[in-house]
């Protein structure tokens, strides 16, 4: 028996619009610019600058229709008035706002510099080699990583010289000519372990006890070294205490990624340009969204002009129809563009002032137990926002404060109840578990479950497993890695 009944679905669609304004919101400053670029570059009829012409609010008002079939345009009902206007001031220049000065930004300049792999080469030019080392000590240069490792066995290497270099060699040579390249600088490079690494450095050292005994327990008791295990080195070494920790300053001053050290290294540098700034005047928080998203942008005089020129014309040509329905097409992505930037100006500018109020204690201020607990949420509610929206803004975005530039997302933390049954943010129980290991006797630096005893203490009831995730998400290492001497 066939059955038939209505079902009624509620379902929201965003449109390519929509998806676009999101995507734009998402952006950073820097990659805004770039974005802003490119639709400079594909739409004539979008000019940017500060030269006095036709907004396209003015040309365009009351115009434009999403859901208008652009390929089907009847030419004659063009309202062309619609797209000119000889109001010659763009309306936001009368408009008070909240945009940094441009001044204010100022662009770092980076040196261009010589490639890691080209300074280890350069080197190699004052090193007599023949033919055949000279391709080996090449092909070790271009193996050695950023970091300044050599990280593939020698017997890899071997295979790979035959068959792209056609050179065919033992292993034992290949070991040879890596010693002259683990003989350049900086000291450690093309080491293939970090031991290794910090051997080589210390060899380069001027010889004393300390330094024989760091290389002997590098060479014998590198897995004790790593976990700390001081009295199997006592013993093992045959050495005092005071000895042991001589042996260990030296081996601490050494720099286990010596690739990293070289200034010139062409690895990305990755300059923070600020969206917002917060200044503390007159005793009051003031925001501002970088000067660079607002930039000041204006439909095409040329194009104005055509459209003038096809509402005079006597007689309109299928050509002139044509064109004036590819300057229409144009004018709608430029009209849209523009008021998809005011709004991405707009939404970042109301999340974060909602931000800085919520958390205006910790901006008066700048200390981190001054953090309130916030989620999204918190934020989206007050604004009328999605919480992908406040999302969008918070996970890209910095603000520079009198305490130094910020990730957004960081303020953002999760609430925990403290002994008074009152809400406390999680960056603030990390605050002070930072805090306590830091003021930590290292020769015997608390357990996880001490450190859990020590928060109960003051007013936080965390289990031990909560204080091994947040020692986790700070970087710090167990008790027995923190040990000192």
């Amino acid at each position: 028996m066939l059955k038939q009944h209505l079902q009624f679905k509620l379902s929201q669609k965003l449109s390519p619009q929509q998806i676009q304004l999101m995507k734009l919101i998402q952006l950073p400053t820097q990659a805004f610019e770039q974005r802003l670029k490119q639709e400079l570059e594909e739409n004539p009829a979008l000019e940017s600058g500060k030269e006095e012409t036709d907004t396209l609010d003015d040309i365009y008002e009351d115009t434009y229709d999403e859901s208008e079939d652009h390929e089907n345009i009847d030419t004659e009902e063009i309202n062309i008035d619609d797209y000119l206007s000889d109001d010659e001031i763009p309306d936001y220049r009368t408009q008070a706002n909240n945009y940094s000065a441009d001044d204010e930004d100022k662009r770092v300049p980076y040196a261009a510099g010589t490639s890691f792999t080209q300074y280890l080469l350069n080197q190699l030019n004052t090193v007599y080699l023949d033919d055949e080392e000279w391709a080996i000590a090449e092909f070790l240069v271009g193996s050695v990583d950023e970091s300044g490792y050599i990280r593939r066995p020698l017997a890899d290497i071997m295979d790979d010289l035959a068959f792209t270099q056609n050179i065919y060699v033992e292993e034992d040579k290949i070991k040879k000519v890596l010693g002259i390249v683990q003989d350049l600088d900086p000291p450690g490079v093309a080491a293939r372990s970090l031991d290794e690494c910090l051997i080589i450095q210390l060899k380069r050292k001027e010889p004393k006890p300390s330094i024989e005994l760091a290389i002997n327990i590098l060479e014998r008791s590198f897995e004790h070294f790593t976990k700390k295990h001081y009295t199997k080195l006592i013993q093992k070494h045959h050495v005092s205490e005071e000895e042991l920790k001589e042996a260990i300053s030296e081996i601490e001053k050494l720099n286990p990624k010596p690739g990293g050290s070289y200034s010139g290294n062409t690895r990305m540098i990755e300059h923070i340009v600020p969206d917002f700034s917060i200044k503390i005047v007159d005793g009051e928080l003031e925001l501002t969204l970088n000067g660079r998203n607002a930039p000041e942008l204006h439909v095409s005089k040329e194009y104005s002009n055509m459209l003038e020129g096809y509402k005079n014309a006597k007689e309109k040509s299928k050509s002139q129809k044509d064109t004036v329905m590819f300057i229409k097409q144009k004018l709608d992505a430029a009209k849209w563009f523009i008021d998809a930037i005011r709004q991405r100006q707009q939404t970042l500018y109301i999340t974060m002032n909602t931000i800085m109020e919520y958390q205006k204690e910790y901006f008066m201020t700048g200390d981190e137990r001054k953090l309130r607990p916030m989620i999204l949420k918190d934020i989206a509610d007050r604004i009328d926002m999605d919480v992908s929206t406040v999302s969008r803004v918070a996970n890209s975005k910095y603000v520079d404060t009198p305490y130094g530039t910020k990730l957004i997302k960081d303020f953002f933390s999760e609430a925990m109840k403290n002994e008074q049954g009152e809400d406390v943010s999680t960056k603030e129980i990390k605050k002070i578990l930072e805090t306590v290991i830091r003021d930590e006797e290292k020769k015997k630096p608390l357990t996880d479950a001490k450190l859990a005893k020590i928060l109960k203490e003051r007013g936080y009831p965390i289990a031990r497993r909560t204080v091994a995730k947040y020692r986790e998400q700070l970087g710090i290492p167990v008790a027995r890695l923190r040990k000192e001497i």
